[in-house]
């Protein structure tokens, strides 16, 4: 083991041990933001739309090798693990050939290597992922529509989550508060979505003739 995380800590790879160990601190974040009632991948996903030309030349190269649209956490997932696997593999072989590279020139190597296969890994998840219209061309159409709280209770604090279908009968599970005027809505409650700020909607407790006569969402 003493001499794995030698080799894994050794000058020559640690840019990409780096990115390996982001990956798992990435992973970890999502599930953490996720257990308290936000998501990771929801705030990367809406910061920045790379679906649309831009000034910014980075932004429109990101754009190039993220084909499809696949979502932000996953591009960058994507991008660190290409990284840090091509990066150790061309170490690898060095070391066997004639001695290791240095490791700005690995690192060069492993950017080359990592941009089509980030583009081609990209592409096929975007053809896998299943698009979601409504969500995507307007957060908006979920106004006005009914829920049901899966993460709560929702309160004027941090958001829970809430399972809410759109016209086409796509399920979304969005973050929401309560209505200031509202009382605590505990997990299970059926909501009516009444505004929204940002990802985060505002909900209040359905009224009995907007209930739905079918089961819940949750069974």
């Amino acid at each position: 083991m003493s001499a794995l995380l030698e080799h894994v800590m050794s000058p020559e790879v640690r840019p990409f041990a780096i990115a390996a160990a982001m990956i798992v601190i990435v992973g970890t974040l999502e599930v953490i933001t996720m257990l308290v009632g936000a998501s990771l991948s929801e705030m990367l996903g809406t910061s920045i739309d790379f679906s649309h030309p831009s000034d910014n030349g980075v932004l429109n190269a990101i754009s190039w090798i993220n084909v499809g649209g696949v979502p932000l956490l996953i591009f960058l997932l994507l991008a660190l693990g290409a990284f840090s696997i091509t990066g150790f593999l061309i170490q690898d072989v060095a070391r066997m050939v004639a001695g290791p590279l240095p490791a700005t020139v690995a690192s060069l190597g492993a950017v080359a290597v990592s941009v089509p296969l980030v583009r081609a890994a990209s592409g096929a998840i975007a053809r896998i992922i299943p698009k979601d219209e409504s969500y995507v061309v307007g957060l908006g159409d979920l106004v006005g529509r009914v829920g049901e709280v899966v993460v709560g209770p929702l309160d004027q604090g941090p958001p829970g989550r809430v399972s809410v279908a759109d016209v086409h009968g796509n399920r979304h599970f969005v973050l929401a508060v309560a209505a200031p005027s509202s009382s605590p809505l505990p997990q299970g409650t059926l909501v009516l979505l009444v505004d929204r700020d940002g990802t985060r909607f505002v909900a209040v407790k359905a009224e009995d003739e907007l209930k739905p006569s079918k089961p819940t969402l949750s069974s």
